[in-house]
Parts: structure tokens; sequence; C-alpha cells
């Protein structure tokens, strides 16, 4: 059997022994910790337990890397979302769906994918071709909540003077803004989700009789 990490040719990086995904999982990570100003391509070869030089075997930069972990972490969070209001039953109400919806968000972002979470970590610290090399994904997972938001509007379990693009930005940046400063320890991401859909479906104030 070949050794993977025997150069073919002279002067040629060998392939990672890590693999492509190996160094994104451990790029998430960092990500997710660190910032992206913080994480270099040293410094992902050294908790991968690999040469730098083996990286480009798999990516040209470290830009290259940032687009595959945010393009991985919208994925994950969309499908998630995505599959939890596809499981809902025909005869859901609008409100079990909305729950569904919000609790698959917060629980992709807090305890299933350092991809998710390093998105929304860096997205903001990262250079304006890698946020546009990310929008195709971005758009896609807006446009999902879009057009639930819409169907609901449609049969009239949403109020018809909402603005759904309001709605969206609203919702979406309250859940990733949880990722600031939630802790596991005090609570679970499925008592949060509850929470903050009870707020969003029911609002704060008291309701008095008329």
């Amino acid at each position: 059997m070949t050794d993977p990490t025997v150069k073919k040719k002279a002067g040629e990086t060998p392939r990672s022994p890590v693999g492509r995904k190996g160094v994104l999982d451990v790029a998430a990570r960092l990500f997710r910790d660190r910032g992206y100003g913080s994480v270099s391509l040293r410094k992902i070869a050294e908790a991968a337990g690999i040469k730098a030089g083996s990286i480009y075997y798999h990516f040209g930069s470290k830009d290259e890397i940032v687009v595959a972990i945010l393009d991985e972490g919208i994925w994950a969070v969309h499908e998630n979302m995505r599959r939890a209001v596809a499981e809902q039953p025909d005869t859901a109400e609008a409100a079990a769906i909305l729950r569904a919806a919000i609790s698959a968000h917060l629980r992709a972002l807090l305890d299933v994918s350092d991809y998710s979470s390093a998105n929304v970590r860096i997205f903001g610290q990262v250079p304006q071709t890698v946020r546009d090399a990310n929008l195709p994904a971005r758009r896609a997972y807006q446009a999902e909540w879009d057009d639930l938001l819409a169907r609901l509007q449609k049969n009239g379990a949403l109020r018809a003077d909402v603005d759904i693009r309001r709605l969206r930005l609203m919702l979406i940046g309250a859940l990733n803004a949880t990722l600031e400063w939630f802790d596991p320890a005090r609570g679970s991401a499925d008592v949060l989700a509850t929470a903050y859909a009870d707020v969003f479906l029911n609002g704060i104030l008291e309701r008095k009789d008329a």
C-alpha cells in the first residue's frame, strides 16, 4: 500500500493524512473560538497535526478555507431548519411550524455544528470577497425563511401587514446573537428555543381584557 505522505515528485507537497474534511473540521473550531484574524494557516496545521504545506494540497489560501466553512455553516443550519419544517404534519398549526424552525436554527447553531457557529462568529470579520463568495448559500437560506413566512401569511396565520423581510432579519438576527452569550451549562438550546418562540409568537406584554 502506498504511503499517502510520500511525495510523488521531487518538491511536491504530500497529501495531508488528515484530509480535506479534517482540515475544515479543525479550522471551523479554531475560527469559532478565536475569530478570523487570530487564525493562520500555520495554526490550522498545528492544530491538525500536519505540516503547513500539506494544507495546500486541498486549499490555495486561508480564505478558500473560510469560504468552505461559511458555506457549510449556512447549509448545516439550512438543512436542519428545512428538515424540521418538512417533518411537521399537514395539520400542524403555524405556531408549531415556527417553533420547529426556530428550534432547528438554534440547535444547529449551538449544539450541532462548529461550522454554523464559526459562520456567525466570523462573517463580519472576513474580507468582502469572502462574503461575496458566501452570498449564494446565505441567500438560499434567507429565501427558505421568506417562503415559509410568506406561506403562513398567505394562509392567514401571519398578519397581512407584517413585512416578511424585516421579520426574517429580526428573527435570524436575534437567534444568531445567542452565540455571543449562550452558556450550555445554564440551559439547553431547546429550552432557549422555547423561550424565544414564546416571545416571538406571544409577545412580551400582558393582555388586558377589553
